[in-house]
């Protein structure tokens, strides 16, 4: 066996690799390689040796990202920070995340600002910035790139979810459900409401295009107790509509669960589309317009990291598709 010369090991070593060997993630090698972090000694050492044993040389400039997201642990923006923190780690960079979904939370966050001075640069996800705290983060002076929303002069990762919301109506339309009602995010909430109003539109333009009633709008917010208390509205009309789109898939997730316990065939007396492609989504047998979330995080993470090397950042729009499962069908006589 021919032995690799020592200078391709060192070519080839990166983070991962010193990662595998030491046992550990790679956001932890970034930490462990760096002084000053939350890292037990004995991990430290053990994966200094790994990076020593491999040639494995600290790149001589690491950055801090900061993340600012609505609701960290729900699910489209666990999926986008993933995406952003697999690209820094990947680099030894580090991640910083800030909640700021609560109100007042938000607004420490912008009167303080505890990113200053720590943070090279920022991702934001999903969260509609007003012109104060737009002012705010300018004053940072770092590159900033919003995912799932928009922000004037700062590189957007996202989707058309105006076109993904036509994409489920027509799909219903195609069916021949001629009512579909709109289980929807709260419009008065500040933070999501581009989103809202995109996908909103999407709902209408379908309808519209094709002569189709327009049924029911629901105002109830994002998550599956929205979908629950979007059923329970349904039950309470005189006429069920034949279908319904959901904004997300946990709405569409809570208000399937609900139609069924309630004794409504789920798709024979009404269809349901959501939208997301949620991990859950599969498994439940729902038909839902997918977006490709991680992979959004991870082109954010990129943008921000190419503004730190001197390049400018692109924004970049990425595709929505139809995935028809079991929760739509043509409608039945009634």
């Amino acid at each position: 066996m021919t032995d690799v010369p020592v200078r391709e090991v060192v070519r080839r070593a990166g983070v991962r690799r010193v990662a595998e060997l030491a046992g550990v993630s790679p956001a932890t090698v970034s930490r462990a390689l760096r002084e000053g972090t939350p890292v037990s000694a004995e991990t430290r050492a053990r994966v200094r040796r790994a990076a020593a044993s491999l040639g494995y040389v600290v790149p001589a400039r690491t950055a801090t990202v900061a993340v600012l997201a609505r609701f960290p642990t729900r699910w489209f923006f666990a999926e986008a920070v993933a995406g952003v923190e697999s690209v820094l780690a990947a680099g030894g960079h580090a991640l910083q995340l800030y909640n700021v979904g609560d109100p007042d939370g938000r607004a420490h966050f912008f009167d303080t600002l505890p990113v200053r001075g720590r943070a090279d640069g920022l991702i934001v996800v999903a969260t509609a910035i007003d012109e104060a705290e737009r002012a705010a983060l300018d004053g940072l002076d770092v590159p900033v790139v919003v995912v799932g929303g928009t922000m004037p002069g700062r590189p957007r990762i996202g989707i058309d979810d105006r076109a993904g919301a036509r994409t489920a109506v027509r799909h219903l339309v195609g069916l021949g459900h001629t009512e579909v009602a709109l289980v929807s995010f709260d419009e008065d909430e500040a933070c999501g409401r581009e989103t809202t109003r995109a996908r909103r539109a999407g709902w209408a333009e379908a309808l519209d295009e094709s002569g189709r009633a327009r049924g029911p709008v629901l105002e109830v917010g994002a998550d599956v107790e929205a979908g629950d208390a979007a059923a329970g509205a349904l039950l309470s009309l005189p006429r069920l509509p034949t279908a319904v789109f959901a904004m997300s898939d946990e709405a569409a997730l809570g208000l399937v669960r609900t139609l069924r316990r309630a004794g409504v065939d789920v798709p024979g007396s009404v269809s349901v589309v959501g939208f997301d492609d949620h991990e859950m989504a599969a498994v439940a047998d729902l038909t839902t317009i997918a977006q490709p979330v991680h992979r959004q995080g991870e082109l954010a993470g990129r943008a921000v990291l190419a503004a730190l090397d001197g390049a400018r950042p692109e924004g970049a729009q990425l595709p929505t598709r139809l995935v028809v499962r079991g929760t739509t069908a043509p409608p039945a006589r009634r």
